[in-house]
């Protein structure tokens, strides 16, 4: 089973490099646009089962699949996959359309995890929640909790030591100054509470 927390720091740096060296897919850096089309997505494992976190190289892959999946209908915001579950907060104009290849692509990934574990019919994912981006505030809160997740969830103490998140490169593009001025401006507070535990 897949535990970030029990790596020893050198551990921690050998997921990060191979990270990076295998490339995710891109996404948008945070900035303004029709809110009605912006929506953050949460999906857990039925049960909060860490059924994605099997394995450092299947977190991996699903990642990559993930954002492949949703860069075709828009920009991605930000995201964060943890072992149980993950959220992605997307730009969509035609989202009841992703919707339906979201469920495609949880439909697929579940026969092909079961395959490999010999758990046939085994149900993998809780289908998933979803909301509207309602202003600036909301936005950027989001964009918060997303990468705050996995310190919530206790798997790391900063944003930047959990490797399948978009956290680094939105670091890289905005600048440590201007991330650390939106925690501040935007803070959590009781932002999301029971979130994780309602998608299952």
């Amino acid at each position: 089973m897949y535990d970030w927390r029990r790596m020893s720091p050198q551990q921690r740096e050998e997921v990060l490099q191979h990270r990076e060296k295998r490339g995710f897919p891109s996404h948008t850096p945070p900035h303004m646009q029709n809110w009605s089309s912006l929506y953050h997505i949460t999906a857990a494992c039925y049960e909060h089962q860490s059924i994605i976190g099997q394995s450092v190289e299947r977190l991996d892959a699903f990642s990559r699949d993930l954002l492949a999946l949703i860069e075709p209908f828009g920009p991605v915001h930000a995201w964060c996959v943890l072992p149980n579950h993950y959220h992605a907060l997307i730009g969509c104009v035609e989202f009841k359309r992703f919707c339906l290849e979201l469920g495609k692509f949880h439909g697929r990934t579940s026969f092909k995890w079961n395959q490999e574990e010999g758990t046939r019919k085994r149900k993998v994912f809780h289908n998933h929640s979803d909301r509207v981006i309602r202003s600036e505030a909301h936005y950027y809160a989001t964009i918060n909790y997303i990468h705050n997740n996995p310190v919530h969830h206790g798997y790391v103490k900063k944003w930047g030591e959990w490797p399948f998140s978009s956290y680094q490169t939105i670091l890289s593009s905005m600048g440590r100054e201007e991330v650390e001025r939106i925690w501040k401006m935007y803070p959590l507070l009781d932002y999301g509470k029971g979130w994780d535990d309602a998608a299952t």
